[in-house]
């Protein structure tokens, strides 16, 4: 289906951050004018406050944000790591010294330390 041979299916840092910021750029645009017209079409009318600008939104997001949730998006991810790290530690521990070793090294050239 998808063709990897290019690179091998690599790509390089710089170019995953740079997609991962403009993502990040997009998501807070995204979620600050969500917020702007939400407020601005609820609030405004329904309450009679004042309304508020597209920065004012993103200050509400980072308030709130603080206040009730933190900073982690995504839910439980912590959760899955604990429950996960007795299964793979009782298998490194059922591998013999070979196997060990073959893990490692697949994992470096993986990671491309090799």
């Amino acid at each position: 289906m998808y063709d990897q041979s290019f690179n091998g299916g690599w790509i390089p840092r710089p170019v995953k951050f740079l997609f991962f910021l403009a993502l990040a750029a997009l998501g807070l645009f995204l979620l600050g004018n969500i917020i702007m017209y939400l407020w601005n079409g609820i609030l405004a009318e329904a309450t009679g406050v004042k309304p508020l600008n597209f920065w004012e939104s993103l200050g509400l997001l980072a308030l709130s944000r603080i206040l009730v949730g933190g900073w982690r998006f995504g839910g439980s991810r912590g959760h899955w790591k604990h429950s996960q790290r007795g299964q793979w530690k009782e298998k490194w521990m059922q591998m013999s010294e070979e196997e060990r070793a073959a893990f490692r090294d697949k994992w470096q050239e993986r990671c491309g330390k090799k």
